[in-house]
C-alpha cells in the first residue's frame, strides 16, 4: 500500500525530503533556548553587568529568529508536498477509473469510487502532512527535551520517568479504542454519497412519487449512522484533554515540589532556579510532544482505512488489455461470433449470453428483438470490447477484437444507447466529441440526418444553445437524436443503436433509418429495439431469449418461421402501434 502511494508523489520528493529536515532544525533550535535561558538566569543571579544580558539576549534573538525561520519554511515545504501529493492521487485516481473495464466499474460502486476521489484523497493529505512535519517534530522534541532535560538535572528528571509512561499508556488505550470505530466508518460514507447521488439523479421521479419524505428519512438514517460513529470516536477521543491536563499539573507539581527542596538543601548548588525554569519548559515541550503524538496516531488510524481503498483502486487491474503488437487498423465492418458465451463475473449463477454464432457482413443492416433482460445490450457491448467474452470469439473487420488496439476498435464502433449521456456545454461541444474538427457545416448537415437540425434551431441560440447537466433542457426525443447525430460525425465503420430510437415517433424513426441507407450504406449498422417497424427493413433480424438466438432471417421469414416474432409483430399491428 505504502509503495503504491509513495508513487503519487513524484515531482513532489524535494518538498517531503526538504520539510522533515527543517523541521528537524526547528526543533534543535528550540530545545537549545530554555538552555541558554537558564544560563542567563544564572549569570544574572551571579551579578553579572550588562554587557552579558545584552549578549545573552542577542543570541535568544538570533534562536528565536532562527527557529521562526525553520518553521516557517518547514510549513512552506510541507504545504507544498501535502498538496500536491493530494493532486496527483486524484489523477492517478482518475486515470486509473478511465482505463477500467465494465467490469472493474462494476466490482466499485459509483458512490465509493467518489469518497475515495474526495474523502480519503482530503484523509491521506492530512495525514501526510503530519507525517513529514508534526510526525517528525514530536520524536525529535520528546528525544531532544528528554536529553536536555537529563542534561541540567539527572535526578529530577525521573519525575519525567514517572508520568511520561502514564500518558503514554493512558493515550495507547484511547487510540486503541477508538481505532475500530474509524475503521469501519467509511463503509457508511459510502452509503450516505450514495443516498445523496441516488437522490439528486432521480429527483424528477422522487417528486414524481411524492418520495421527498421518504428520501429524508433514507438520507438522515445514513447520515445519522455516520455522526453516530464520529460523536462516539469523538467522545474517546476527548480523554485525550483532561489526560494531558492531569499529566502536566501532575509533573509541574513534581518538578516544583522537588525542584525547591532541592534548591533550598544544597543552596542552589545541585539545581539553580533557571534551570527549574528551564526542566518546566522541557517538561512542557514533551508533554505536548506525546498529546501531538497521540494527534497523528488518530489521524494514522483514520488515514490508513482510506489510503487501503485508495490504494485498492490503484492497484486495480483491467480485466481488458492490449495485445504486446496490436492492430492499429480495422479493415471493415464485418462482425462474426463464433461459439461465444458471456457471465458478467465468475461469480455469475447463468450466462448472460449462450452460444452465439453469428455472422454479419460489412454494410449489413441488422436488427435485434427480445424481452427485456434477454441479452441484447451484452451482445453489442461484446463487439466494441466493454467486456470480454468467457467463452469464444468475436472477430471484427476478421481480427479478434482482443488483438485490436482500444482506441482504434472504439473509435470505429460507436454505440447510441438508450439512455445516452449529453454533457454540460454548448450543443456544438457535445456534437464534437464525435469529431473534435468538425465544421459548422458538417454539424448541420449530420443533425439533418438525425432530424435534430429543425428543433436545434428553434432553440435561442440555435447550436450554440447551452446543455445543463445530464441534458436536462432539452426532451428525451432530442436527446436520443443528438446523440445519433454525435455518433454520426464520427464516420464509423460499425454503428449500434441500443434502443436509441425509443422516444422519437415512427415518422421520425423512419427518417433516421432512411438517411442511414442513403448517408452511411457502406456502415454496418445493428438497431436493437422493441418495436418491429423500426427493424422490419434491416438485412435480417435476429430474436433473442434467454440470452440465445432462437431466430434469424429476414422480416418475411420470421413472420412465417418465428411464433416469437409474429406475436410481436401481431401485437404491435393490432395495437395501432404502426403507422
Amino acid at each position: 500500500m505504502i509503495k503504491t502511494l509513495a508513487r503519487s508523489v513524484r515531482e513532489y520528493k524535494k518538498s517531503s525530503i526538504l520539510a522533515p529536515v527543517l523541521v528537524s532544525c526547528e526543533v534543535v533550535v528550540e530545545c537549545i533556548i530554555p538552555f541558554i535561558t537558564a544560563k542567563l538566569v544564572a549569570q544574572i543571579d551571579a551579578g553579572c553587568d550588562l554587557t552579558v544580558i545584552a549578549k545573552y539576549g542577542l543570541l535568544l534573538v538570533g534562536l528565536a529568529a532562527l527557529s521562526l525561520t525553520f518553521g516557517i519554511l518547514a510549513g512552506h515545504f510541507c504545504s507544498v508536498a501535502a498538496c500536491g501529493f493530494a493532486k496527483n492521487l486524484r489523477h492517478d485516481l482518475y486515470y486509473a477509473v478511465q482505463d477500467y473495464s465494465f467490469a472493474n466499474i462494476d466490482k466499485f460502486s459509483t458512490s465509493s469510487l467518489v469518497t475515495r476521489m474526495t474523502t480519503d484523497v482530503s484523509n491521506v493529505q492530512m495525514a501526510y502532512m503530519m507525517l513529514i512535519r508534526t510526525a517528525v517534530r514530536c520524536p525529535f522534541m520528546l528525544i531532544f527535551a528528554l536529553v536536555m532535560a537529563v542534561i541540567i538535572s539527572p535526578s529530577m528528571s525521573i519525575c519525567f520517568a514517572v508520568i511520561v509512561p502514564v500518558l503514554a499508556i493512558g493515550l495507547f488505550l484511547i487510540m486503541k479504542s477508538a481505532h475500530p470505530i474509524f475503521r469501519s466508518v467509511f463503509k457508511k460514507y459510502d452509503r450516505l454519497n450514495e443516498s445523496i447521488q441516488e437522490n439528486v439523479r432521480g429527483m424528477r421521479v422522487v417528486k414524481a412519487y411524492v418520495r421527498e419524505d421518504y428520501e429524508k428519512k433514507k438520507f438522515t438514517a445514513a447520515s445519522g449512522e455516520v455522526a453516530g460513529d464520529f460523536t462516539k470516536a469523538e467522545k474517546i477521543l476527548a480523554l485525550n484533554s483532561p489526560l494531558m491536563q492531569f499529566s502536566f499539573n501532575a509533573l509541574m507539581l513534581m518538578v516544583c515540589f522537588f525542584g525547591t527542596r532541592l534548591i533550598a538543601k544544597s543552596a542552589g548548588s545541585a539545581l539553580e532556579v533557571g534551570e527549574m525554569s528551564a526542566l518546566l519548559t522541557y517538561g512542557a515541550q514533551i508533554l505536548m510532544s506525546l498529546m501531538m503524538l497521540s494527534m497523528i496516531v488518530v489521524m494514522m488510524v483514520l488515514s490508513a482505512a482510506s489510503a487501503a481503498r485508495i490504494a485498492e483502486v490503484l492497484n486495480e487491474a483491467s480485466t481488458i488489455t492490449e495485445s504486446e503488437n496490436p492492430v492499429s487498423t480495422v479493415a471493415d465492418g464485418s462482425i462474426d461470433f463464433e461459439n461465444v458465451s458471456f457471465r458478467y463475473s465468475e461469480k455469475a449463477e447463468k450466462n448472460a449470453l449462450s452460444e452465439i454464432n453469428l455472422s454479419i457482413a460489412s454494410g449489413e443492416t441488422v436488427g435485434i428483438i427480445g424481452g427485456t433482460g434477454v441479452g441484447k445490450t451484452s451482445l453489442i457491448q461484446l463487439i466494441s470490447r466493454l467486456y470480454d467474452v468467457t467463452e469464444g470469439t468475436v472477430r471484427v473487420g476478421g481480427v479478434d477484437v482482443r488483438d485490436y488496439r482500444l482506441d482504434t476498435l472504439r473509435t470505429e464502433v460507436a454505440v447510441v444507447l438508450q439512455k445516452n449521456v449529453l454533457f454540460s456545454g454548448t450543443i456544438k461541444e457535445n456534437l464534437r466529441w464525435g469529431d473534435p474538427d468538425a465544421t459548422d457545416e458538417e454539424m448541420e448537415r449530420i443533425c439533418k440526418l438525425a432530424q435534430a437540425d429543425e428543433f436545434i434551431k428553434t432553440l435561442p441560440d440555435g447550436y450554440d444553445t447551452y446543455i445543463e447537466q445530464g441534458g436536462t433542457n432539452v426532451s428525451g426525443g432530442q436527446k436520443q437524436r443528438l446523440c445519433i447525430a454525435r455518433a454520426l460525425l464520427r464516420k464509423p465503420k460499425i454503428l449500434i443503436l441500443d434502443d436509441s430510437t425509443s422516444a422519437v415517433d415512427t415518422k421520425t424513426d423512419a427518417l433516421i433509418r432512411k438517411a442511414f441507407a442513403e448517408e452511411i450504406p457502406e456502415t454496418t449498422k445493428i438497431i436493437i429495439a422493441q418495436r418491429v417497424a423500426s427493424v422490419e427493413h434491416a438485412d435480417k433480424i435476429l430474436v433473442m431469449e434467454d440470452g440465445r438466438i432462437v431466430a434469424m432471417g429476414a422480416h418475411e421469414e420470421l413472420l412465417a418461421s418465428s411464433p416469437i416474432y409474429r406475436e410481436v409483430y401481431e401485437s404491435q399491428t393490432q395495437g395501432g402501434d404502426r403507422k
